[in-house]
């Protein structure tokens, strides 16, 4: 649907624009907790820096954004005829962070220079193994679309554009975190420290995926 067209939605719709504040206030805590999203981007900003992760950023967000529309138009119904469908996403995105974790644990300080860093389809990949991005954004669509009684693409893409907004400046946050923090170990000669203490991290996400 073209921009204007959204826009327009957006004016004409009397309930959409109170929605909008309780929805960024119902995001910005999930959005910034830590999970396994934002772990894996902050440990791949500790090795590769805020910059060379803007590629996988792209992918992570532009898949959230596309996801986010299918489940508003029905996907999580579809899926619902599957259930061993979830179940297998959250064991596969819960072995590819435990798998990540260690690696970073066994990373010395030079490995950054040497491995690449996660790109654009590496960013798609990892939002579709995330089983919590689901579970978030078919929650937010219970809470803040069916709930005001309102559906169709316009409204859908609205909480969608929101929802990846919030995402993304997270994800950068959290990124940029990894990469500060790096920068001091680095500084002290400590990076196996650094390496060894978001590992556990990630590796603690990855348990909390494979458990919950």
């Amino acid at each position: 649907m073209p921009k204007l067209q959204v826009l327009s939605t957006i004016r004409k719709a009397p309930l959409m624009q109170p929605m909008i504040l309780p929805l960024v206030i119902f995001l910005f805590p999930l959005a910034f907790s830590p999970g396994p999203g934002n772990m894996v981007f902050a440990a791949a900003g500790a090795r590769f820096g805020l910059r060379a992760m803007l590629p996988a950023n792209a992918g992570y967000h532009i898949a959230t954004l596309a996801v986010t529309i299918l489940i508003g138009l029905g996907f999580a119904e579809a899926m619902g005829a599957f259930p061993g469908l979830f179940g297998a996403i959250k064991l596969a995105g819960a072995l590819y962070v435990l798998w990540l974790a260690a690696a970073l644990m066994r990373a010395s300080a030079q490995d950054g220079a040497e491995a690449r860093p996660m790109g654009f389809g590496g960013g798609v990949i990892l939002l579709l193994l995330n089983p919590k991005a689901y579970v978030i954004t078919a929650l937010m669509l219970t809470q803040f679309l069916t709930h005001h009684g309102r559906s169709g693409l316009g409204f859908v893409m609205v909480i969608a554009v929101i929802f990846t907004l919030n995402n993304l400046a997270a994800f950068l946050v959290w990124t940029a975190f990894g990469d500060v923090i790096a920068r001091r170990f680095r500084q002290t000669g400590h990076m196996r420290h650094a390496n060894t203490l978001l590992g556990a991290m990630l590796g603690a996400a990855g348990l909390r995926m494979l458990l919950a």
